[in-house]
């Protein structure tokens, strides 16, 4: 019996596993990860640095622990060179493993900016475990951090940077903290609370070049002001992985093409996560991956089923202003903004006055359950 193969060891992948086995204890398994294949929660790694958290402690279980618990065969630091939809075969390190259906969770790739300098190469991304210990051998002894991105991982490694003792810098070609997720208002007001961390702020700008300054770093801008820093810190943003999916001739728009069910162009093969566009979304957040990896794991078990997405609120880390946001569609209306000292409570109504998104700051999050209750699915 040929088994299930799953392409990737992040949450798409083991949640899909742990689902699967609520339903068959007996369909064989093997996962292939590029990296140890640890389990770990990939949110921690933009607020761990604050609480003193190594990778080591935010490993919560290691593949051998993983494997055991999921009876599953797991290929650690293992890469796969190829997928041949047509013999049912994917190319893992040096073996060619025959597969009865195959699951895409590939994950995503940090988007590089293009930068010019004898220093460019220096700068640091974030993207799993290996990468956070990186980091943090990285910073060890350093003050002053450049941050490039100012969303919603930007926002978040900014506040966790500060909190830590280091002085940041943010640069953002948006002019305020969570352009695409907060109206005007929420956007300054978080803005306001971060700098009153000490965080400084270069919006409208972009950065063009990075070069060596003795000890440190010079990071000039595209309006030609100049930032003196130690590290320089991406967080602009990720792209799906996709280049296996396109070798193997399997569909791709921005990310693999799924239909509700995770199913792709080719027979038997599905893509699940940050890697999947699925009916036209992508969606990078972990409650529609809980969702999917249930939808799905109800198909590989023999009842095909169709995901559905509820409203899924989105919570951004960081203590100095906490903030909840479930971004509106793409549709006609605006915003209706409520201010006070402890919080915003904004409300995206559409041009009949429904509600169809919220931003919420500060005490406004404990409104999250109840406004979320009101608004449409977002895939039903």
């Amino acid at each position: 019996m040929h088994p299930i193969v799953i392409l990737g060891s992040g949450l798409a992948g083991y949640t899909l596993a742990r689902e699967l086995r609520k339903l068959d204890t007996a369909v064989p398994l093997v996962m292939v990860s590029r990296d140890d294949a640890s389990f770990y929660s990939k949110p921690m790694l933009s607020n761990a640095l604050a609480a003193g958290r190594s990778a080591a402690q935010l490993a919560g279980s290691s593949a051998a622990q993983m494997s055991a618990q999921l009876s599953t065969r797991i290929l650690a630091h293992t890469e796969v060179r190829e997928i041949d939809i047509a013999a049912r075969t994917v190319q893992a390190g040096n073996e060619s493993i025959t597969y009865a259906k195959l699951v895409l969770a590939l994950g995503a790739d940090p988007i590089s900016l293009p930068l010019e300098g004898d220093a460019a190469g220096e700068v640091i991304r974030v993207n799993d475990l290996a990468d956070y210990a990186r980091f943090r051998t990285a910073i060890e002894g350093r003050k002053r951090i450049a941050l490039l991105g100012a969303g919603l991982i930007g926002c978040e490694f900014a506040n966790d940077l500060a909190a830590a003792g280091y002085a940041v810098e943010v640069i953002d070609p948006a002019p305020r903290p969570l352009g695409r997720l907060l109206p005007e208002a929420a956007g300054n007001r978080l803005r306001a609370a971060l700098e009153d961390l000490g965080i400084g702020f270069h919006l409208g700008r972009t950065a063009r070049a990075l070069t060596r300054a003795g000890a440190g770093l010079r990071l000039e801008l595209s309006d030609g002001s100049v930032i003196e820093t130690d590290a320089v810190l991406s967080a602009i943003g990720l792209k799906p992985r996709t280049g296996l999916a396109v070798h193997a001739g399997i569909r791709v728009n921005r990310g693999i093409v799924t239909d509700r069910r995770l199913a792709t162009s080719a027979a038997d093969v599905y893509a699940l996560g940050d890697c999947a566009e699925v009916d036209g979304q992508l969606l990078p957040f972990v409650m529609p991956i809980m969702h999917a990896a249930r939808a799905l794991a109800q198909t590989l078990a023999g009842t095909p089923t169709q995901v559905s997405y509820p409203a899924m609120p989105v919570v951004v880390k960081t203590p100095a202003l906490p903030a909840v946001v479930c971004p509106p569609p793409a549709v006609a209306g605006g915003w209706r903004v409520e201010s006070d000292d402890a919080g915003i409570d904004a409300r995206y109504e559409d041009d009949r006055g429904r509600l169809r998104g919220f931003a919420l700051l500060g005490a406004a999050t404990a409104r999250k359950n109840a406004l979320a209750q009101r608004l449409p699915p977002v895939l039903q």
